[in-house]
């Protein structure tokens, strides 16, 4: 199976465990894995036969601006839905949403959780 990588989708939201992270917001990004047969698009050069990566970039960038989860599982869960409901021909995606700088004291580094799902596990 063939796939699309999109790498870096930045948004600013309001999702965390924490009040403050409620209130102050902070940085997210989001890198996707989207797997679909990409033989069509490959020799007819036409964007209705593959995905339109701006639309996904504006999904999730809406999705983690709009969003007011608790845990950053709840928003790759949600990211992972939306994109499979988008387009019919992917038929797996891959989530992973990056928490570059949690509220932890003495922690630089960042947090990230990846999600799998796949059509047939959403009855698609």
């Amino acid at each position: 199976m063939d796939c699309i990588n999109l790498t870096g989708i930045r948004g600013y939201g309001y999702i965390g465990y924490l009040p403050e992270e409620k209130i102050l917001g902070q940085w997210f990004e989001v890198d996707l894995k989207l797997w679909m047969d990409l033989s069509q698009p490959a020799v007819t050069d036409k964007i209705h036969h593959t995905v339109d990566y701006r639309s996904v970039v504006d999904l999730v960038q809406n999705l983690v601006k709009t969003s007011s989860f608790d845990l950053l599982e709840r928003l790759a869960g949600a990211i992972a839905h939306e994109i499979l409901e988008y387009n019919n021909m992917i038929s797996q995606v891959q989530v992973t949403v990056i928490k570059p700088t949690a509220p932890i004291p003495d922690f630089s580094g960042r947090i990230s959780v990846q999600i799998t799902k796949c059509k047939e596990e959403k009855g698609l």
